[in-house]
């Protein structure tokens, strides 16, 4: 197998049109991430499938994967992704060594791969403590698209039991890694993005501030635009609220953090035209 160590440092088309050969072979074969939304879309997603399925130890003929490749162009980009997912998942069940295969899958070089692999974490019947565990090792990735979909594969568990998963995260904020601390605040955003909303946090945010206040003065910049999103997000339903936190944040904590986290958590707040709840 050719090596693709001279590509790894490549700077992203920014066109499809313009991905080169060689990276978009490389891609497809599973052997390279992807570094932009370009890439990721100009994937041959049944080919890339199949070549998972291979190196990974599923039947990349079967006619599970045919069947859902060929009705891939009937759903959006990203449900075609839910569907491989659930498809590969499926081919695991008498496999006798599933668990090697989901480890295989799980630590993959492509991270389109490590996606699938997080969307078969709600696939697995896990209560929401083990969904979380399960989670931990892709809210870590270095990879952000993978980040991305850890937090989505476990937001409808989250939002399932809401208490537990408020309760469950706290340890998160005071992790080392910062992709993890920013795991707790943007899974639990009231509204997110490409995501189901969570009403109840969108009627009291104030249920996630022992999420919240430790990370007010992170030093990480990731952290810090997920807190301040979060905010905002409640901004929309509960301004009063938001502001009051804002200002109390500023009088207990005078740091740069803070004060960029306010100063971004208050641009729903500047425009004074929050939306209905």
């Amino acid at each position: 197998m050719a090596s693709v160590d001279h590509l790894l440092q490549r700077k992203g088309a920014f066109r499809m049109a313009l991905i080169p050969p060689e990276v978009l072979e490389a891609l497809n074969d599973g052997l390279l991430e992807t570094v932009n939304l370009n890439e990721f879309m100009a994937l041959e997603l049944p080919r890339l499938a199949r070549g998972v399925a291979a190196q990974i130890g599923l039947d990349a003929a079967s006619e599970r994967l045919g069947d859902t490749f060929a009705m891939l162009a009937a759903f959006k980009p990203m449900q075609r992704h839910g569907h491989i997912a659930r498809a590969l998942y499926d081919l695991t069940a008498a496999h006798p060594e599933r668990d090697a295969v989901a480890h295989r899958l799980a630590t993959h070089p492509s991270d389109v791969a490590r996606c699938w692999a997080t969307q078969w974490i709600p696939m697995s019947g896990l209560s929401l403590a083990g969904q979380l565990e399960a989670t931990r090792r892709f809210a870590a990735d270095p990879h952000f698209g993978v980040r991305e979909m850890a937090w989505m594969a476990v937001r409808d568990a989250t939002i399932r039991s809401l208490d537990e998963a408020l309760e469950r995260l706290q340890p998160w904020t005071a992790d080392p890694d910062p992709n993890i601390r920013r795991f707790a605040s943007e899974l639990t955003r009231p509204r997110g993005v490409w995501c189901a909303q969570i009403e109840r946090l969108k009627a009291e945010p104030w249920l996630a501030l022992p999420l919240l206040e430790p990370l007010r003065a992170d030093p990480s910049r990731y952290v810090q635009n997920s807190v301040a999103n979060w905010l905002n997000d409640a901004s929309r339903t509960q301004s009063d609220w938001v502001k009051a936190t804002c200002d109390r944040w500023l009088a207990e904590c005078d740091s740069a953090e803070t004060g960029y986290i306010v100063r971004r958590a208050s641009r729903t707040l500047a425009k004074r035209t929050p939306e209905a709840a």
